[in-house]
């Protein structure tokens, strides 16, 4: 078994470095350490033992997407022409090299995935549905709903109480 598929225990001092490590993936090291009551070293190779066994996925900012242009946000309800793996394959493929879709997920009931869709504007969004989306010839129908005002958003797990 490779380190990166590894299953690992962690305890609560590794659960704390993950609380400080998510809501500011730039904290200094020795800071973390002062927060978990550690030293440095300590808190290093926790961290890297977390980032091998892939609980840690990686760092990155967190970007307004309206300031840079993406006004709206659609969700998207996608039913496949047919239920089988290839057609899966290809349709997980397809959405995969759209980079306006910022999430795929498989779902249960009358459809087969929901996505996450950024665009510009609605004109946007729907030449991204003709022209991109819409090429996946296993789609089978698309029902879209635009966001018309998001209160909140958590990338957070609740990892304390």
């Amino acid at each position: 078994m490779s380190d990166s598929s590894q299953k690992i225990k962690i305890d609560q001092k590794d659960l704390q470095l993950l609380a400080l490590l998510q809501q500011d993936g730039r904290i200094a090291v020795s800071e973390l350490a002062q927060r978990v009551s550690l030293s440095d070293t300590p808190v290093l190779r926790r961290i890297n033992k977390l980032q091998q066994a892939c609980y840690i996925r990686g760092y990155h900012a967190q970007l307004d997407a309206a300031k840079l242009g993406f006004a709206v946000s659609v969700y998207a309800l996608i039913r496949l022409t047919q239920n089988a793996a290839s057609a899966a394959e290809r349709f997980e493929n397809h959405v995969a090299s759209l980079p306006q879709v910022q999430e795929c997920s498989v779902i249960t009931g009358e459809y087969d995935y929901l996505l996450k869709i950024v665009a510009q504007d609605l004109p946007s969004y729907e030449h991204f549905v003709k022209h991109a989306l819409g090429s996946c010839e296993d789609i089978a129908a698309i029902e879209s709903t635009v966001v018309l005002k998001q209160t909140f958003s958590r990338w957070q797990l609740p990892l304390s109480d």
